[in-house]
């Protein structure tokens, strides 16, 4: 059961993350039928709320330029 737990939860965040998907929409598509179940159970497996997660993982991916580097845009 746990691990049918962990594959859903890790399921909800990467359809979040690359789907754009609401928690809400994500959670139902993996078959969760409490809203408040999932937020609960997503909170103790991950630690942070779905929305405060999501922020953390696109920050940390997210490359920032070294300092006194310049950004170039390209027409490409």
């Amino acid at each position: 059961m746990q691990y049918l737990k962990s594959v859903r939860l890790h399921q909800v965040r990467l359809l979040m993350l690359r789907n754009e998907k609401t928690a809400s929409a994500a959670s139902i598509e993996v078959g969760y039928e409490s809203a408040s179940q999932f937020s609960r159970e997503f909170k103790h497996f991950f630690g942070l709320s779905p929305g405060n997660e999501i922020l953390r993982l696109k920050s940390s991916f997210a490359m920032q330029p070294l300092p006194g580097e310049q950004t170039w845009v390209t027409s490409h």
